[in-house]
């Protein structure tokens, strides 16, 4: 791959539970379920396919998600997680220059999602997002997930998902690993711009039994100067069936990275495409990150009950300049240095099983997380003097309950909800301590009303949040909240798909924080509303038409920003459109795959619409398009991958702030040589 505590007492001694079955309001009994934390895999996909574990009989899954298979994973021509889903699920994406473990922005519905925070990420039952991040709340990256060992990943657009509390807001991209495989498969790839990169995936398949180990290592030099970054990853998944109803399941994820950053242009730069500029050559920093999780499930007869616990470590430094150069604070020139050392545990519970006709989920999460933060001012990363240090910690629980009637073969009612509880403890440096508790409910609702077999009309009411940027240091801060609305049609006949659906999502104590100059603008209203397609359509077993769309108009109701300098007056933001966000991005593929020939052929590209900067009031930039083409050819037990990024070359912005880009990669192509024994 190129690529604190009464309402926690009441919560977390709750222990009924393991997942729900239809995790939105808007179900379509089609497909398999959607959350590996809580529900048993249908098919793991293998380097030698195999059948797997017995699967629950429930296919519940939310009608707005989009599936990413293994298969297209494989032969996507993409640098990393995000460009892999900007290119096959339709995600907004605005990469922010940096190296992996400098989390970039992915965004859903037109939330702007600064590192991704408006997304949740669950990697086999773990969340990704974290909370108390003096960078951003629910700093999301995406680099943990190791692409080499993932069964296939779900999309899920809005709050519609019970099973999913904070940073859910805008959606889910929940990835289910496999379970097992059989033999070893070593892969080793090479490309523009010095990237280089070996992988070798292997386990074992006895039955009831299963395992997957994975090392890779990732180098890349960069289109820009001063932009080598080095990646170094290890996963492993071992799954044993303990006697007939109950198997045990463990996981690790491993990340070590470093990088070097280059900086940001001015406008001028960028339209030159002078990309041999560099800030300041000492900027760069390292991220390490483990997950740990081991998980029970139980079958009897109807019931499942599942249970996962997992830890969590990190620390990153990083070192960061804005230009222009010359000023003293943040987005004026002056470097930066953030450090961040974190710990986190949690559980996740829950019990399904069928109650006179009614598929009913009761389910508890806990969760307890740590951070230390420092924030300096330095020269050539020497310390000039410090911003912030704060030490923080946030213990969460939640109770949440998913249920299913269906009235007729036809007609299906949803019902589900959660009650989410946080508790946050703030202790800046040298002051006393801070603390807050916020309590969220989120009902979700829904119907399902299938015209024909082949054409469903369903509607869906929920309600999503997130913690508030800042919030590290002033717990008081509430919730950002959403209300979605969604209604849609859906059409499954044999292998063609396709939805359309329309939306709306009304957004109380809007946030808008900008990430180059660090300023941050709390307690407005926005909207976004907006229409998705998403199709596959295959002809004559040979060509697939693939993709999915969003166009969005996402506006602030009342909002007042803080200036990019920090020192101007307050800007009213009412009507305008939401920073960081285009009027439609989508992504679209033709594969050709002629039967009993061993090669294929991809073909895709992505649009992102007339996009509005950060801090840039009224202003909006133009949209552009990138086409990519790859090919497979497998010979035994020997594939070739060959691929080309942005086929045209085409100039584009990745982020623009206050008149500040972080250029896209130009054309790069791509060589992968695979090997099974």
């Amino acid at each position: 791959m190129f690529f604190k505590h009464g309402a926690f007492k009441a919560l977390l001694v709750v222990l009924p539970v393991a997942l729900a079955s239809s995790s939105a309001s808007s179900q379509v009994p089609t497909q398999p379920p959607s959350d590996s934390t809580h529900r048993d895999s249908v098919t793991v996909r293998t380097i030698t396919p195999v059948t797997v574990t017995a699967a629950a009989a429930r296919r519940d899954q939310p009608l707005g998600a989009t599936n990413v298979s293994a298969d297209v994973i494989r032969q996507t021509p993409s640098t990393n997680t995000y460009e892999l889903l900007r290119q096959t699920a339709g995600l907004e994406v605005h990469q922010q220059g940096q190296g992996p473990g400098f989390a970039s922005d992915a965004s859903l519905r037109g939330f702007s999602s600064d590192h991704s925070t408006d997304i949740a990420l669950w990697i086999d039952g773990v969340p990704v997002n974290e909370p108390v991040n003096g960078h951003s709340e629910g700093y999301n990256d995406w680099s943990v997930l190791f692409p080499g060992g993932v069964q296939d990943i779900d999309v899920i657009r809005g709050p519609s998902s019970a099973l999913f509390g904070n940073f859910a807001m805008a959606g889910v991209v929940n990835v289910r690993t496999l379970e097992r495989i059989r033999g070893t498969q070593v892969t080793a790839t090479g490309g523009s711009f010095g990237h280089g990169e070996g992988m070798i995936l292997t386990g074992f398949d006895r039955g009831t039994d299963g395992g997957v180990l994975g090392l890779r290592f990732d180098h890349e030099d960069g289109f820009r100067p001063n932009a080598k970054f080095d990646l170094l990853q290890g996963h492993g998944r071992l799954v044993r069936q303990l006697n007939s109803n109950v198997t045990v399941d463990g996981g690790v994820e491993m990340l070590g990275s470093r990088w070097n950053s280059p900086g940001f242009l001015s406008e001028d730069e960028f339209a030159r495409r002078d990309y041999n500029v560099i800030s300041n050559g000492t900027d760069g920093g390292f991220k390490r990150r483990a997950q740990e999780r081991i998980g029970f499930r139980v079958l009897n007869g109807a019931m499942i009950w599942r249970t996962t616990a997992y830890a969590t470590q990190s620390t990153w430094q990083l070192y960061l300049t804005i230009p222009p150069a010359g000023g003293r604070f943040e987005g004026l020139g002056s470097q930066t240095e953030e450090e961040d050392n974190r710990q986190g545990y949690g559980l996740t519970t829950a019990l399904t099983r069928d109650i006179g006709g009614v598929e009913v989920t009761l389910g508890a999460d806990g969760r307890f997380d740590k951070s230390d933060y420092e924030n300096y001012f330095t020269t050539s990363r020497a310390r000039d003097s410090v911003a912030s240090i704060v030490s923080a910690a946030q213990l969460s629980g939640d109770l949440f309950f998913q249920s299913h009637l269906d009235v007729t073969p036809r007609l299906r009612f949803d019902a589900g909800g959660r009650l989410d509880a946080l508790e946050t403890r703030s202790t800046p440096a040298g002051e006393e301590e801070l603390s807050q508790n916020h309590v969220v409910v989120s009902p979700k609702l829904g119907a399902m009303f299938r015209i024909i077999p082949e054409i469903g009309l369903y509607g869906n009411i929920s309600r999503g949040f997130r913690s508030t940027d800042g919030v590290i240091s002033d717990p008081s801060l509430r919730p950002v909240t959403a209300w979605s609305y969604e209604s849609g049609l859906k059409f499954d006949r044999r292998a063609i798909a396709a939805t359309v659906a329309a939306f709306r999502m009304d957004v109380s104590n809007e946030q808008t924080f900008n990430p180059l100059n660090g300023a941050s603008s709390n307690g407005g209203k926005s909207r976004r509303q907006g229409i998705e397609l998403d199709w596959r359509i295959p002809f004559y077993r040979t060509f697939a038409l693939s993709g999915n769309w969003t166009f969005v108009d996402a506006r602030y109701r009342s909002l007042t920003s803080n200036s990019q300098e920090g020192n101007d007056g307050p800007v009213t933001l009412d009507g305008l459109r939401v920073y960081n966000t285009a009027k439609y991005v989508g992504s679209s593929a033709v594969d050709f795959a002629p039967s009993n020939q061993p090669w294929k052929v991809r073909l895709s590209g992505n649009w992102v619409g007339p996009y509005s900067p950060f801090d840039e009031p009224g202003e909006t930039v133009g949209g552009y398009g990138l086409m990519h083409a790859s090919a497979i050819v497998h010979i035994q037990k020997t594939e070739l991958d060959l691929g080309v990024r942005n086929v045209l070359d085409r100039a584009y912005p990745e982020v623009i702030a206050g008149h500040i880009v972080s250029p896209g990669q130009p054309r790069s192509l791509y060589a992968s040589l695979r090997v099974d024994f």
